[in-house]
Formats: C-alpha cells, sequence, structure tokens
C-alpha cells in the first residue's frame, strides 16, 4: 500500500493516522541531519512554475529546507513565458536542435522575463512563505561568466553543419563570492539563467547547465532538476529509480536517452564529475517534490550517483 493510499485509509482513524505521520516524520529525520550546513541547488521549471498548488508546494517546500539548516540555491528557467512575450511583440522564435535562436531583439525579451518578471515572481514567493530570498542573474557580481555557444551537427552523409544560434551561450565559470555571501547571511539566491562575457556581452542560457554549474562551482550535497517527466525511463517505458554515472553513459550510447533528457543528464554527470555528490531528476509534477524525493528512503524518481574517478564525457553536439 503507498503512503497515499495509507493517508486515506487513516482518514476516520486518529490513531492510525497519527501513527503513520509519525513514521514519515521519523523517516526524515536522518535525511535532515545528513543535509544539514549542506546545499542543494535546485532547477525550478516545468509544470511547477505553472500550477498554483505546485508553486505554493515548492515554496514551502524551500522553507521547509531553510528552517532544518540546508542551504537551497534556485536556478529557474521561463522558456514558456518567453514565448509568449515574443509572441505579444510579434518577434518570431526560430528553433534549431530544440534551442531557440537568439538574436539581439530576443535576447533583448528575454532578460526582460527572465530578470525582470519570472526572477521576481520566484522571490516575491518565497519571501511570501518565510524565505529571505534574493533575485540574481549571472550580471550580478559577475556571477555567470558565459561565451558564445558553437553547435555542429553531424549531418549524416553531409558535411557537419555549424549552427549560429545567436546570443545563446554556454557557462565558462561561476563566481560563488556572492553566493557564499548570502549563504551566510541566510538568504536563498534565487538565479535567472543569462550570463555574460567577457567583453559584456549578454547570453541566454540553458537553465539546467547553468543549475548543474552552479552546484558543481558550490561542490552542492545534492543537484535537483524539476522536470514534467517521471525521471529517466529505460527502454519498456519503466522508471529507473537509481544509476551510477557509468550506468548512465551507458543510456547514451545504447539509445535510451532521446530528446530534452540528453542535455538534463549531461548537466548531472558534468556536476557529478567535478564533486556533486548525487543529482536527481524528479517529477516537479508531484507536489512536494523536492522533500519527498531528500527526505524519503524510496524517493520518487531518478537519482544518479557518482563515482569517484569516473569522468563521464558525453557528447551532445556542442563543442567545448
Amino acid at each position: 500500500m503507498s503512503q497515499t493510499e495509507q493517508a486515506a485509509s487513516c482518514c476516520a482513524d486518529p490513531a492510525a493516522y497519527a501513527k503513520l505521520q509519525s513514521k514519515v516524520l521519523i523517516e526524515c529525520l536522518p535525511y535532515m541531519r545528513q543535509f544539514h550546513g549542506q546545499t542543494v541547488v535546485i532547477k525550478y521549471g516545468g509544470h511547477a512554475m505553472k500550477d498554483e498548488a505546485l508553486k505554493k508546494a515548492f515554496a514551502l517546500n524551500i522553507a521547509l529546507l531553510k528552517q532544518v539548516g540546508i542551504n537551497p540555491v534556485v536556478v529557474h528557467g521561463g522558456g514558456p513565458q518567453i514565448g509568449r512575450m515574443l509572441e505579444q511583440l510579434h518577434i518570431q522564435s526560430q528553433f534549431r536542435e530544440g534551442l531557440r535562436v537568439t538574436d539581439d531583439a530576443t535576447m533583448d525579451v528575454v532578460e526582460m522575463v527572465l530578470v525582470g518578471k519570472v526572477n521576481k515572481e520566484i522571490v516575491n514567493l518565497l519571501n511570501l512563505s518565510g524565505v529571505k530570498a534574493v533575485g540574481l542573474s549571472g550580471k550580478d557580481g559577475q556571477l555567470i561568466r558565459a561565451r558564445k555557444m558553437e553547435m555542429i551537427v553531424n549531418g549524416g552523409n553531409h558535411a557537419p553543419e555549424i549552427i549560429d544560434l545567436g546570443k545563446v551561450g554556454e557557462v565558462m565559470r561561476v563566481e560563488t563570492t556572492l553566493l557564499r555571501s548570502l549563504e551566510r547571511d541566510n538568504f536563498v539566491p534565487v538565479i535567472a539563467p543569462v550570463g555574460v562575457d567577457e567583453n559584456g556581452e549578454t547570453y541566454n542560457i540553458n537553465a539546467d547547465a547553468v543549475a548543474g554549474a552552479v552546484a558543481a562551482a558550490l561542490r552542492a550535497k545534492r543537484l535537483l532538476l524539476l522536470t514534467d517527466v517521471a525521471g529517466i525511463l529505460d527502454k519498456q517505458k519503466e522508471l529507473i529509480r537509481s544509476l551510477t554515472t557509468r550506468e548512465a553513459v551507458e543510456l547514451f550510447t545504447d539509445g535510451t536517452l532521446t530528446g530534452g533528457m540528453i542535455p538534463k543528464v549531461k548537466c548531472c554527470l558534468e556536476a557529478l564529475e567535478e564533486g556533486v555528490e548525487k543529482a536527481m531528476i524528479v517529477d516537479g509534477r508531484v507536489e512536494n517534490c523536492i522533500l519527498l524525493e531528500l527526505f524519503t528512503d524510496k524517493g520518487i524518481s531518478t537519482e544518479i550517483v557518482g563515482e569517484r574517478g569516473m569522468r563521464a564525457a558525453v557528447s551532445c553536439g556542442c563543442r567545448r
């Protein structure tokens, strides 16, 4: 019987309900001790950013993490919001290999929406839940140093194609001084995935990639990527609960990983390579998914566990 079913059956029996609640709290205790004082980086996106109940649950999850002595860092996306604003301004979007081609006009909208709107909405949501949150972009304190992404796509029988994505960037370095300062003063950083290069040019960066880079730079205990699927599925479409980095790399070579899961797993592997202990691809459609993933024995999604000395270099078509 699942915990949901147990809870339903206990509603009419106060003693049974109390027993179930105490069991849940006791199960959480060792994880709260393990993560106390540690940094957890959470990529916030997908359905969890759109559904009102899930938004409130997310904010309360972050508040609880902070209350028990964990240091959450939030990195957020905002693709749908950017798309809606571009439509309203009659700016057409083009996508290549799943990435938005970002010219100067589009970059202005991206920065306006991510930094000026979405970021501040999340900060406000967290503040209303009792969290001291501060909104940042990669420009603040030179937080995210970026460079223009160069994408090369193999053309099969044809010569490889170099795709110019405009102002789409990749992370070169994360400056942790500001993040550590905020952590010491008990603030929760909320980061918009916008970076800047050495010449001051602004770049739109994939939020998963930023989350992975931030987790690596902070040597975070955990990296959680909230998404709109149950986790990593095998070829029979069954959820894979746990993977080592070596097993995850094999999923690239045997074709199990496809579409948007490829860059997600890649950024997890890169974070693990830099010292992050575990990375989780979490079903953000589940209410309280962060607490369920961190504080229960089984979790709800897929974890990838780092292996010391295992360098998981995986090509995604990007030249680095």
